[in-house]
């Protein structure tokens, strides 16, 4: 139902917070929600809600639009409660922080494929601005609050080894792949910097012969598969596909495993007609069977990366919770939703002190 790695990241962290968020609103149908006397309206939730499908997919059901509604309530009450963190200690982006990020996130795009994508959604440049600011703000709450007091001793990466000894045994060669890949159809869940997609297959047989020229010439593998490969979930990565073990490439299309086993760590192969794409692929390295040790820095490193994302996501879990304890919170949505048995009630404008309406959700 989703769609576009830019969106995503966007959207696993940003919310709208509703302008004017210092109003009195009178509790209606069109106020799904409060937080320290601030309102959050069908509208908002609506506008962001529509951000997350993909334009090109079928419309979810009432119940999963539903669901997913009362789970963008909720991310865009943690946002009022961070954002209101950042004014507090100071941490708010700067407009040129804002614009550097717009610049990156906007970079992946034609102009053409960006103002689709802003118009699909019912957002101007404006809006994605806002939710930049928001997003930027957010995270510098959580490195100052959760980041910044996490440490990781080198007693917790000998204990981790240790009780996961079995983790470090590798049972059979591994290989560490990168692929660049084109494919002769159109991909609407493409995302490469450049947006470039083949349709045809002699568009595709074209393409990939000027990227193996490009290699070829020098030109950085990584930034080749970011630019141009045609892999939706590989490309963001610069193709690196990982450690595949050997029983996996016995699976695999035979052409592909051949070329595989002929390389040496570092080198990159020709390019490869497969029956559904064409593709070149790169050996970054090799792994024989057997314990690794807890003195190969690649291990510690490993560990290291592991206790701390899970102490990130605890402390973040656990700081949330605290400051969510001491604000002022009602979800009038939920409380309709558990009412009416699980049905999305009529939504009518929300009324503010003012006399001003917020837009009824479509």
């Amino acid at each position: 139902m989703r769609r576009g790695r830019g969106w995503l990241v966007l959207a696993a962290a940003v919310t709208i917070v509703p302008a004017g968020c210092k109003k009195q609103v009178v509790p209606d149908a069109g106020v799904w929600g409060m937080v320290d006397g601030a309102p959050i309206t069908s509208a908002e939730v609506d506008k962001f809600y529509r951000t997350q499908l993909n334009p090109d997919a079928p419309q979810p059901s009432q119940d999963e639009a539903l669901s997913l509604k009362l789970n963008v309530l909720d991310e865009l009450i943690n946002n009022h409660i961070l954002l209101e963190k950042a004014k507090a200690l100071g941490l708010q982006a700067a407009d040129g922080e804002v614009e550097d990020k717009f610049t990156e996130f906007k970079s992946p795009y034609t102009e053409e494929e960006f103002q689709r994508q802003i118009k699909v959604r019912g957002y101007t440049v404006d809006d994605l601005k806002n939710d930049i600011r928001q997003q930027l703000s957010i995270q510098k709450v959580i490195n100052h609050e959760v980041v910044a007091k996490i440490a990781v001793t080198d007693q917790d990466v000998s204990d981790f080894y240790n009780q996961n000894h079995a983790q470090f045994n590798v049972t059979e060669t591994q290989y560490r792949i990168a692929q660049i890949v084109v494919t002769p159809h159109k991909d609407p869940g493409l995302r490469n910097r450049k947006n470039d997609d083949a349709t045809t297959d002699p568009e595709a047989r074209r393409k990939i012969a000027a990227l193996d020229q490009q290699l070829t010439n020098g030109a950085d593998f990584a930034q080749v598969a970011m630019d141009y490969s045609e892999d939706p979930a590989s490309a963001g990565s610069g193709g690196d596909l990982g450690y595949v073990p050997e029983s996996s490439l016995n699976q695999s299309d035979p052409a592909l495993k051949k070329a595989v086993m002929s390389l040496k760590p570092g080198q990159i192969s020709g390019v490869l007609a497969l029956r559904d794409s064409y593709r070149i692929l790169k050996l970054v390295s090799r792994e024989a069977p057997g314990q690794r040790e807890l003195s190969d820095p690649t291990v510690q490193q490993s560990i290291r990366d592991n206790i701390r994302n899970r102490k990130e996501q605890l402390l973040r879990a656990a700081y949330l919770a605290v400051a969510r304890n001491n604000a002022k919170i009602t979800n009038y949505l939920a409380q309709q939703v558990v009412e009416s048995a699980g049905k999305l009630p009529v939504v009518v404008p929300a009324k503010a002190a003012d006399g001003t309406f917020a837009p009824p959700a479509k």
